[in-house]
């Protein structure tokens, strides 16, 4: 194909091959816009909970499991004989677990687990930590939580299933509801007080590290890659035609 004195000539192979990853270029960056859109969206649905009024769970029959972020509050009292720790959890570069503690509601059958934080493990996998005092016994807030998501589960829950506190691998409320023998709702009240004691401490970090901003660049960066080589094979396709030279 001729072009203003030069001659436009893909050949087959390197052109599918073009092809093949222009697509995968194009499809990560409209990936990255619709996850830019996805992080919108739950910016604003937390934005819309917080500024929700609280809830007292005790005064709600239906579930709160998609009322993530909705602030909550409780009434009752902890058991805390039966306490589970959610194992292989990161803070700040240190490993340790999440402490989840049944609540049971004042006038209700159910309790809903609280997450009390994050206790790092300081002795090996061989010694259980020991769980702190908890300081209002009668009555816990914070906000609405799902627990980590569990993806591919591999082996049991448990791997001391007979034992207090007990470790679990991933969260599994059928399991959870099992191990108790009395009904745990469907969600976690995530404890709202930050602890400096360095023996439970509630994360200080946002649930989102960044905003959409940072997919929007992403997205901006597969894009110009995908421009790059388009003008590469262009480039590496086409030919100034025999005799232009000295036109």
């Amino acid at each position: 194909m001729p072009i203003a004195g030069f001659q436009f000539s893909p050949r087959i192979l390197p052109t599918i091959a073009y092809l093949v990853i222009l697509a995968l270029l194009l499809w990560l960056g409209f990936w990255q816009l619709d996850r830019a859109e996805q992080k919108r969206s739950e910016l604003a649905a937390r934005a819309a909970a917080t500024s929700a009024p609280v809830v007292t769970i005790n005064e709600v029959q239906a579930t709160l499991a998609k009322s993530e972020y909705r602030r909550a509050r409780a009434i009752g009292e902890y058991d805390t004989r039966h306490q589970f720790l959610l194992d292989n959890r990161v803070e700040d570069g240190e490993v340790g677990y999440r402490v989840l503690t049944p609540f049971k509601l004042a006038g209700r059958t159910e309790a809903v687990l609280v997450d009390r934080g994050f206790i790092p493990m300081t002795e090996g996998r061989d010694v259980m930590p020991t769980l702190p005092e908890i300081e209002k016994p009668g009555e816990v807030t914070g906000r609405i939580g799902r627990g980590p998501s569990v993806g591919i589960q591999l082996g049991a829950a448990s791997d001391n299933p007979n034992e207090w506190p007990r470790r679990v691998q991933y969260m599994d409320f059928d399991y959870i509801n099992t191990a108790l023998n009395y009904p745990v709702a469907d969600y976690l009240l995530v404890e709202g007080s930050v602890r400096n004691d360095m023996v439970i401490q509630q994360s200080t970090r946002e649930a989102w590290r960044y905003g959409p901003e940072r997919h929007e660049g992403y997205a901006f960066q597969w894009f110009a890659l995908a421009t790059a080589l388009t003008l590469i094979w262009v480039g590496v396709n086409t030919k100034r035609q025999p005799g232009r030279d000295h036109d």
